[in-house]
């Protein structure tokens, strides 16, 4: 466990000292602010479910998204209950306001490769970016110290998982009977 507190600690002390400058901190806010609460990823979901071409990517997508949050924020956080990194820090000076809920996994990442998953099977061709998009937002949760390096893989990690779960049970449950 010391090993990998050292090496959550020395990736952010890394990101600390050597990526910091106003346009980073200007983009990262951002990134972070579309990623509060699932929001950008919510948003295309009901813009894709009020297309009748693209609802079930809309859905599947939405499913991976509560399917998540259930287990993230919902389960895991409240088992495992794991302080913010600025907690260890006295009188560390955030860029946004002070996350109250724990650390591990990160909503933030686990919602966006969640959505990710699911979207980049339907739209290959815009995969990349969608991926660019859920890296972004899972890396503004460590530039902005509210998340530990392991909070982030692991959410990458049960978003991937969500999104091939919301990929089964919508093919399995949902659209199979329709077809």
């Amino acid at each position: 466990m010391i090993y990998i507190h050292d090496f959550d600690a020395a990736i952010l002390l890394f990101i600390k000292n050597n990526m910091h400058s106003y346009l980073m901190d200007k983009t990262m806010i951002f990134m972070t602010r579309l990623g509060n609460g699932g929001l950008i990823w919510f948003v295309i979901c009901i813009l894709l479910i009020l297309s009748k071409r693209y609802r079930r990517a809309g859905f599947t997508a939405l499913t991976a998204l509560v399917i998540t949050t259930i287990l993230g924020e919902g389960i895991i956080k409240h088992i495992v209950r794991r302080a913010r990194p600025f907690t260890n820090i006295e009188d560390m000076k955030l860029l946004i306001a002070r996350p109250i809920s724990y650390s591990f996994p990160s909503g933030h990442t686990g919602a966006s490769f969640a959505a990710a998953t699911v979207l980049s099977k339907y739209f290959k061709k815009y995969s990349l970016f969608i991926f660019v998009l859920a890296v972004l937002i899972a890396f503004s949760r460590l530039y902005l110290y509210v998340h530990y390096p392991t909070d982030v893989l692991a959410g990458v990690i049960l978003g991937i998982i969500s999104g091939i779960m919301a990929n089964s049970f919508v093919n399995k449950y949902v659209y199979k009977r329709k077809e």
